[in-house]
């Protein structure tokens, strides 16, 4: 029998900051896991790298004002407070320091226990990902390491008095152990159906995207899939890594002496 995920330590979670591309981009499953932390307390925020001008048909202001609209009602949905939105342009997202300096200041503002933001890889279950999904999950890498380094982006020390900021967790959406989930969060309930509300809070750009999917109609059977992995009937599951453990050099404890 295939081993159950065990749960993410959330217990020793206080704040969680998440960092994506888009709106819209938490709303496809991950936010059901916001919607269950925020019930337990913990406080959530979001850093969005873009307005998402470039997602749809319409003039770019006239798409970004809908789409934050959008967002902030998503937020709503789940619990969420602490909104920040960046005005990199969307659909041309650039890794470099600009964007690492952006993110890092957000992190040591908020002062998270743990960083969710998704994978860097080109190919996913899914398909070939978007580029600013890329750049946004590589960048995020970074910036966390930055956050804790006194001696990068200084200034944010010395002239704008915030400290450095040890993230401890870096959680990455994943689609299952095999494609390398570790830990799941048990969403069934409340939690999904606040997911579920969130994602119909884009309604505007999902009207827009031909053929999408009422989210009543796959949010829930595909966390469902999740919940197999972990033994709960709905999850989502994480590819989980706790940056303050000692690596794993896969080097066992020596063999006993005959």
């Amino acid at each position: 029998m295939t081993e159950l995920l065990p749960a993410l330590p959330e217990e020793s979670f206080r704040r969680v900051l998440c960092v994506v591309a888009h709106p819209d981009d938490m709303e496809y499953g991950t936010s059901a896991a916001v919607a269950r932390w925020i019930s337990r307390g913990i406080e959530v925020g979001y850093l969005l790298l873009t307005r998402g001008e470039a997602g749809m048909p319409n003039p770019p202001e006239e798409t970004a004002r809908l789409r934050l609209a959008e967002q902030r009602a998503a937020c709503a949905a789940v619990g969420v407070e602490h909104l920040t939105v960046l005005e990199h342009p969307d659909g041309m997202l650039v890794y470099g320091l600009d964007l690492r300096r952006d993110i890092c200041r957000e992190i040591r503002r908020f002062r998270p226990d743990a960083v969710v933001t998704f994978g860097y890889a080109v190919e996913t279950p899914m398909g070939y990902d978007q580029a600013d999904h890329r750049v946004a999950g590589l960048v995020t890498l970074d910036a966390v390491r930055d956050a804790g380094n006194r001696w990068v982006f200084a200034e944010q020390v010395d002239e704008e008095g915030l400290e450095p900021c040890d993230v401890r967790w870096l959680l990455v959406p994943a689609f299952g152990s095999d494609h390398g989930a570790s830990h799941g969060v048990d969403v069934t309930g409340e939690p999904l159906r606040r997911g579920v509300a969130s994602l119909e809070a884009h309604a505007g750009y999902l009207a827009a995207l031909p053929g999408h999917p009422a989210p009543a109609d796959f949010i829930p059977a595909f966390l469902a899939l999740n919940g197999k992995e972990m033994g709960v009937e709905h999850a989502v599951l994480f590819r989980a890594r706790d940056l303050q453990a000692p690596p794993d050099l896969g080097i066992g404890d020596p063999a006993p002496d005959t």
